[in-house]
Order: structure tokens, then sequence, then C-alpha cells
């Protein structure tokens, strides 16, 4: 079968009928009669069957101009009726609850009444009022987008309304099965019903079944690619509902006529239709058929490259039709989502309501629907030949002379039957063997999908593990070299320091002797230069030395390989120690420093499996970093400055976040890219070796598989934050360190 391309389930035609479904049960009178039946109420109180007609009767007349009133008027007569009791006017009241509740888009409380009509007319056995009961039902479920169960309920009503020869009821029962019919994409069977209910309504004078049919074919016609049929239909509809003055309907098949438009590609007129159809559900407040004409004109615009308009109509159009649970509404809203996304190219929100557009698909046009509308199909033919049997065994006792006849149709019949049962037989047990081999066929793939994530998952950490052993051994092989450098490099180094402090001994002995001698004012104001440069230099040598014999120390301390065994630690205890430590620390250098520390431990982390000394290393540079960023600013600001330097931990997921946050100059925006780089350091000469972040970061991501990141504002602050992880991860086989923000002078 085809399936519906463009239109949702619900389609304007069958709206058009849902719009007048409540056939004439009450006694008709004219509008202004409301205030008339309102009198007769006022002053005619007596507690009877007559009330409980005229409160429905008021209900009818109230239902098109105020529909809370015609609800209040109808639950009044089906509470009066109840009380006396009247069950035929508490079905009356039932039915007409439902038709306005479902005409408020109440489609649960539409439901509840219908269902408590059709099982109070079956205890009264009342087929024709149980024949309107499953209308009203079948008519639910087609709105709510539930073909199985209004081709049920409509197979369940139209036995019960021929057997009350209920001729309107018959055919907008048959209607609704060509409705159903069109929607799942069987037009062999939805075209002659569409054409017969079309061909009884103008015969009957019934306009909105009418306009149902007239509908419904141009909906059958348009997923059928047949425009000028379609067009046609459309065309003829809405002169129909013009010319009735329902613009409901009108809003409708404007709609109609713009999918038509949109799916020929002509967006003048698609935008020209969507227009108009908006503007008529604005001006009658038509809530239902709001979504539909807003995806028209989201169509329309898409043809014309204006994904945005499209996006926004479209968005409000799934909001208001997943709010009533409209599931054709909401498929073709999440594909014309799917569409716009992609014309802008935001493929991953493309993708989400492609799937979603595929799982409305599943849902209203699946293998399930399809052979559920099946089975109520041979079902109902089935019921109906049993029926049949029935009626001739009652004519053969009737009329003994065709006896033989009879009996000879009879049994034509029941070989008739017998061959349809065992066609039955032999479907249901294709279609039992066929999800037997489906169910066999999924348990296979979901076994073989599993073995695959299992292997997949074992190579990916295979692969982890063996970069991982790359690394340690790159590392390894670079950190003896470093060891060996910086070691060959510091015998040289302590030489020219020792020289360099024996030469400043020897310049200012030499300064000493020379005062002894006699020499000339200039050549001793000559010399004496010459000394003081000289010494100069020493000293100069001196300090640079001890500098270069510092980051010697540090080479060698980034070199070494971790001592420390992995071990359960308690990380609030160790930040808290890290914290007195470098704090202490840093006042025994500077005498007058003093600042805020702020702590915020999360309670409840987990101990964490890491090496303590090396977590101790990290943390103690990284306050260290803090507490001269702090002291920094406070040279700048002086006294109205206050130095505040903030620990804290939390947890996230499978990790523990430990943040380092100070209130210094932060870090300037040109250098915090290269802040983990070995040798880099914003420090004064002499005062930092661009070592000590550099080898924080290779602690924290390649011996404990963490993140360390930075976050900065310059001129506010600077905060690091170390992120560990609280079950085993594959290892990091990038090196590149990732800076997210920025960072104080390191």
């Amino acid at each position: 079968m085809l399936r519906p391309q463009c239109s949702a389930l619900l389609n304007s035609a069958f709206w058009v009928l849902a719009l007048g479904l409540l056939l004439p049960l009450l006694a008709k009178a004219q509008t202004p009669a409301a205030d008339s039946l309102r009198r007769v109420l006022r002053t005619a109180t007596r507690p009877d069957t007559t009330r409980v007609r005229r409160l429905l009767a008021l209900g009818q007349e109230l239902k098109t101009v105020d529909a809370p009133q015609a609800i209040q008027a109808n639950q009044q007569a089906l509470a009066l009726a109840r009380q006396l009791p009247d069950p035929a006017g508490e079905g009356l009241a039932l039915l007409a609850l439902s038709n306005l509740y479902r005409r408020l888009n109440n489609f649960e409380a539409a439901r509840r009444s219908a269902q408590q009509a059709q099982r109070l007319f079956a205890r009264l056995s009342d087929a024709r009022g149980q024949g309107r009961a499953w209308l009203q039902l079948s008519t639910l479920y087609v709105l709510q987008s539930a073909p199985a169960a209004a081709l049920e309920a409509a197979l369940k009503g139209l036995p019960l309304a021929e057997r009350a020869s209920d001729t309107q009821t018959i055919a907008r029962l048959r209607y609704t099965m060509g409705n159903v019919y069109s929607q799942l994409g069987n037009y062999a069977e939805a075209l002659p019903l569409l054409r017969s209910s079309l061909k009884i309504g103008r015969q009957t004078g019934d306009d909105q079944l009418v306009l149902s049919a007239l509908g419904d074919l141009g909906d059958s016609y348009k997923k059928l690619k047949k425009w000028p049929q379609a067009l046609l239909y459309y065309q003829r509809a809405l002169e129909l509902s013009q010319r009735i003055g329902d613009q409901v309907g009108e809003a409708g098949f404007e709609t109609s006529l713009a999918e038509v438009y949109s799916l020929q590609g002509d967006p003048a007129a698609a935008l020209a239709h969507g227009q108009r159809a908006r503007q008529l559900v604005r001006t009658n407040q038509d809530e239902f058929n709001l979504p539909t004409a807003e995806l028209a004109l989201a169509r329309a615009y898409l043809l014309q490259n204006q994904p945005d308009s499209t996006l926004s109509l479209a968005q409000h159009a799934l909001q208001l039709s997943q709010h009533t649970r409209s599931n054709g509404t909401s498929r073709s809203a999440t594909d014309l989502l799917a569409q716009a996304y992609a014309q802008q190219q935001h493929f991953e929100q493309a993708y989400h309501y492609r799937t979603l557009h595929l799982a409305y698909n599943d849902t209203l046009f699946g293998e399930d629907t399809q052979l559920s509308t099946s089975a109520l199909r041979y079902g109902y033919e089935l019921d109906r030949k049993q029926a049949q049997i029935a009626l001739l065994n009652k004519t053969r006792q009737l009329q003994a002379q065709t006896a033989e006849r009879q009996r000879q149709q009879l049994y034509a019949l029941l070989a008739g039957l017998a061959g349809v049962l065992l066609l039955a037989g032999l479907l249901l047990r294709n279609i039992l063997l066929k999800q037997r081999i489906n169910r066999h066929l999924n348990e296979t793939n979901q076994q073989i999908a599993a073995h695959r994530d299992d292997l997949d998952q074992a190579l990916i950490e295979l692969r982890a593990t063996q970069a991982q052993l790359v690394q340690h051994e790159k590392l390894a092989s670079l950190g003896q070299l470093t060891a060996g450098v910086a070691h060959e490099i510091q015998n040289p180094l302590n030489f020219i320091t020792n020289f360099s402090d024996l030469g400043v001994e020897l310049t200012t002995e030499l300064q000493e002797e020379l005062a002894k001698e006699a020499l000339t004012p200039e050549g001793r104001a000559t010399i004496e230069e010459l000394l003081l440069d000289l010494k100069q230099n020493q000293v100069s040598m001196h300090q640079h030395g001890r500098r270069a014999d510092r980051i010697v120390k540090s080479m060698l301390e980034h070199s070494r390989a971790s001592s420390g065994q992995p071990q359960f630690t308690d990380l609030n205890a160790l930040a808290e120690e890290c914290l007195r430590l470098a704090y202490h620390s840093w006042q025994a250098t500077n005498k007058d420093f003093k600042a805020t520390l702020d702590t915020h431990f999360a309670p409840g982390l987990p101990n964490l499996k890491v090496v303590p000394q090396d977590l101790t290393r990290v943390l103690v540079n990284l306050l260290t970093n803090a507490f001269y960023a702090v002291s920094d600013k406070q040279r700048q600001l002086g006294k109205d400055y206050e130095p505040v330097v903030s620990i804290r931990t939390e947890q996230t997921g499978k990790a523990v976040r430990l943040r380092v946050r100070d209130n210094g100059n932060g870090i300037p925006a040109a250098v915090r890219q290269r802040i983990f780089e070995p040798f880099f350091t914003t420090k004064p000469a002499g005062e930092g070796t661009g070592l000590g972040l550099s080898l924080s970061y290779d602690i924290v991501t390649k011996g404990h598989r963490g993140t360390l990141s930075v976050e900065t504002r310059e001129g506010e602050f600077t905060e690091f934050v170390v992120c560990l992880p609280t079950v085993p991860t594959p290892a990091r086989t990038s090196p590149t360190p990732s800076v997210e923000r920025t960072k104080a002078p390191v």
C-alpha cells in the first residue's frame, strides 16, 4: 500500500464532519429559542424527563455559540437523568457531552463520555444509540491518529446502525472507514467508500458529509500524486464551505490547497492559501486547525528557502499537536523541522527530528497497524457471513418449500466460509511463523550486537593500553635523557657559580690593594670604574648561574618518575593539608603577607585511588601560584585590596573536581594558551622556572588519567580545575594540554 507523504492523519475534511457529528438526536430549535428555553426551565422546575429533554435542547442550542454553557446544561441533564432514572436521557446527555468535549480538544473526557454512552445503550439493547456511540468513538480515534482503533469502532457500529436502519449514521460510518483506509494508503477500498458517502450526502442534503467526502477524495488523490484531481475536489469543497458559511471547513481546505501547491513546487500559491488559512483560523480562534495551517505555511517558506520562518511555525505546530496527542500532525511537523535544520546544515538537530519522524511513521503506518486493520476488516466480513448464515437458517425453517434450495445455498456459503477460515488460518499461521522468525532474528542480532560492542570495547581498551605503554616508554626515555643532560650541566654550572663568587672576592681584594698604591687621580678613577664593572659582571654571573641551577633541579624533578604507589586517599583532607602547607610556606618568605582562605569541601566524596605525593606536588604548586598572584596584585593596589584564595571540591557524575581559585590579576589573553608549556613563565626573570604547571599537567593527565584546565578573567580571577575520574578510564593518547580559559602569572 502507498503511505501518505505530506499530510497528517488528521485532515481538514474529517474535522469538518467531526464538528457536525452530533446528529439530530434532540428536538431542533432556532438559536433565539435558547432564551425561551431558559425561561421555561426557570418556571417549570419539576424534576422529570421533560426537564431533562429541555436541558438537552438548551445544550444543543448553545453548542456553537457558548460551549461552556452548553456543557453545563448537558451536565445538569445528565445528573437529573441519573437521579430519576432516565436511561435514554442519560445516553443522549453523554453523547452530547462527548461531542462538546471533542470540540474543545479534550479528547480524554470525550472518550470517557462516549464509552459510558455505548455501555448504557448496550444495556438498553438500543442498536441506534450504540451505533451513534461507536461513531463518536471512531471519530475520536481518527482525530487522535489511532487508525486501528478507529476502524474497529466503525466496524462495531456499522452492523448496529444497519440493524436500526439509521441511514445517516451508516453513511458517516462508511465515510469514517473510507477516511481510515485513505490515510493507511489502501485506496482500492477507500475511494469507493468515499464516493458512496459523497453520493449519499448529496442525495440527503447533508452538506457536512459532502464537504468531508470531497476533502478526503482530495487527500487520496494528493497522496496518489494526482494533482489535478486533488485540486478539483479541494476547490469544490472550498466553494461549498464558503457557500454555507462554514469558516472552519474553509480554513481546512485552504490549508489542503496550500499543501498541494507546495508539493507541486509552487511556493507563491502555497503561501497565499496558507496565509488565508491562518487568517481564518485566528479569526475563528480555531485551535484545532491552527497546527495544520502553520505547517502549510512552514512548507511554503521552506520552498522559498526561508528555514527560520519554517522552524518557528513548525516548532509551534509540534508543541500544539503534542499537547493534543495528534500524532499525524506531529509527524508532519517533525518532517518539516528535519528538512529545515538540514537546509541550515544543523545536522544534529535534523537527525533528531528525522528520528522522531520515523517513530511517528511506525506508529501511524507501521506493519502492526496494517495487520490490525486488516484483521479487523476480516473479522467484520466474517461476522457478516455468520449473520447471513443465521438468516438463511431462519428462512429455511419458515419456508419449507424452498428448503432444498436454501440448503444448497447454505452449503455453498459454508464452503465459502470454510475457505475463508482456511485462508484465515493460513494467514494466521504465516503471521505467527513470521513473528517467531523475527523474534529469533532480533535475538540473534542483539547477541551479535552485544558481542560486537564487547569486542569494540576490548579493542579500544587494548589500543589505549598500547598507547599508554608507548607514551610511558617515550617519557621514560626522555626523562633519562633530561636527567643525564641536567647532571652534565650541573657540574659546569657549579664551577661558574663558584668562580663568580671567587671573582667577586678577588675584585674586592684588588680594590683594597689598589687603594694602598700611589696612582694618579685619572688612573685611579679609570681602574676603579673598570673594577666596579668587573665586580658587577661577576655578581650577574652568580645570579644567572643560580637561576640556571634552579632550572636544572626543576628539570631533574620533572624527569623523575613517581616513586609512590596509588592508594585510596581522602581528597578533602589532602586538599586542606596542602592549603595549610602552601600558606605557611609562603608566609615564611613573605612576612607581611595575609590572605583570606576559603574552603568548600563536598561531603561524602569517595576515596580516590591516587598517588598522594604526586597530587600534593600539584596542589602545592597551584596554591603557590595563587598566593603569588594575589601578592602581586596587593603590591599594585595596596591596602584597598583583600587577597582571597579558595579551594573547592565537588562530585559530578563519574568524576571529582578540585578547584583552586584566586582573585588576582588573571592571565593575559596573549599567553593563556602557553601556560602548560615547559619553561614558559609569566613571572619576572629569576622568580620562576616555567616547569611547575607543566609538571602538574603531566601528573594529572598522564599519571592519574584526569584533566587540568584553567578559567580566568583578566583583572578579576583565575581558577584551575583538576578533574579526577572515580572509576578506571582508558588512558589519554594525546599529550596536548587543553586550556579552556585563562590563568594568573605562573
